[in-house]
């Protein structure tokens, strides 16, 4: 009799793994991993073995956090990694996608063997905010299944604590750092939210967002309304007011017309990572 012929290996999947906010905060302000993700993704990021990140190194940072809740598959310096090129950190996977097919390819193609893939950012969700998209699109066009994981997305905290419009709103990245080109953009911004009522989100490098809220504050209406999310997730380092209470997010938040901005400026911490929204 002949040998039983063995069946394929159905292939991997790749699975798109967020991670805590807290990336580049003093340590001290870090919450337990558990805090920020659920128990079913900490299982799954435990397992994984092929990684295609944005930074290796903070990858390995949140592996450990992991690993102090649930065992590592192997060893972090047995693992499979993959780091995104500096083009799509820089420029966006939207424009860098077409010249990364091949290289993305290369990086899923384990997945084609039977191994499962995680794709991780430096913080939150990846291919939101952060580079990953054209992994997600190439995994698709592969014949890949795309499993999303339960976790943060700064965006969409900032705004459900913001009192703006939740129904209809806009991402629009960064904007521009130069002085009178930032001022065209707000203007640019804030017509397209008084006129259709769209909130608009933004987002800045943190040593930026001072100059950032200085200039929203003194080129917007005294009306349109302002809100920032502020170091999301974020332990405060302070006691809670309330003992049923743990570190609460909310006290980095603040949501009020430009005109209260003005005079009574919020002690927020900008140092942190912030999430910027204006509507009517």
């Amino acid at each position: 009799m002949s040998a039983t012929p063995h069946a394929p290996q159905p292939p991997g999947a790749l699975y798109v793994v967020p991670t805590p906010l807290d990336f580049g905060c003093d340590v001290q302000l870090q919450r337990p991993v558990t805090d920020s993700l659920p128990l079913a993704t900490l299982q799954v990021a435990a397992k994984l073995t092929h990684w295609i990140t944005e930074n290796a190194k903070s990858t390995r940072a949140f592996l450990k956090r992991v690993d102090a809740v649930l065992p590592l598959a192997m060893p972090l310096q047995h693992m499979h990694w993959q780091e995104l090129t500096r083009a799509m950190h820089k420029k966006g996977d939207h424009v860098t996608a077409p010249m990364a097919v091949k290289d993305v390819q290369q990086w899923l193609a384990p997945a084609l063997s039977g191994h499962d893939i995680g794709l991780v950012s430096e913080a939150g969700m990846p291919a939101i905010a952060d580079p990953g998209s054209s992994v997600v699109r190439t995994a698709h066009s592969m014949g890949l299944e795309v499993r999303v994981l339960s976790g943060p997305v700064s965006l969409v905290l900032a705004l459900a604590g913001s009192g703006l419009n939740g129904q209809h709103f806009a991402f629009v990245g960064y904007l521009p750092q130069e002085v009178s080109a930032r001022v065209a953009r707000l203007r640019e911004l804030e017509a397209v939210a008084l006129r259709t009522g769209q909130t608009q989100l933004w987002i800045e490098t943190p040593y930026r967002n001072g100059a950032m809220v200085q200039s929203t504050i003194s080129t917007l209406k005294p009306d349109t309304w302002l809100a920032v999310g502020c170091g999301l997730m974020v332990a405060s380092g302070e006691e809670p007011r309330h003992p049923n209470r743990g570190h609460e997010e909310q006290r980095q938040r603040h949501s009020a017309p430009v005109s209260h901005w003005k005079k009574h400026p919020p002690r927020l911490d900008w140092s942190l990572p912030a999430v910027f929204m204006i509507g009517p």
